[in-house]
């Protein structure tokens, strides 16, 4: 299976990392709500926010309560109505 993997160079501050990975993430959510707008086979996607010295892939969108990482991908899922 091919998959598509986007690669954005975004900010050196994570707060600013942060903020704006998830306003892409929600302009996408917003936009293309059916997963028809692009494909019917796509159902949807999986992302990360990255760092580039983080040899273990941490997801800095997905932090516990004591600040800590870990390298699970977020799953957004298109609507399935035509």
């Amino acid at each position: 299976m091919y998959r598509l993997h986007i690669d954005i160079p975004i900010d050196t501050n994570e707060e600013e990392a942060i903020y704006i990975a998830e306003a892409m993430i929600s302009t996408i959510s917003q936009h293309v709500r059916l997963r028809s707008q692009i494909n019917d086979q796509i159902t949807g996607m999986n992302y990360r926010l990255g760092h580039d010295e983080d040899r273990q892939k941490s997801n800095y969108l997905n932090k516990n309560e004591n600040g800590h990482v870990n390298n699970k991908k977020i799953r957004l899922t298109f609507d399935q109505s035509p």
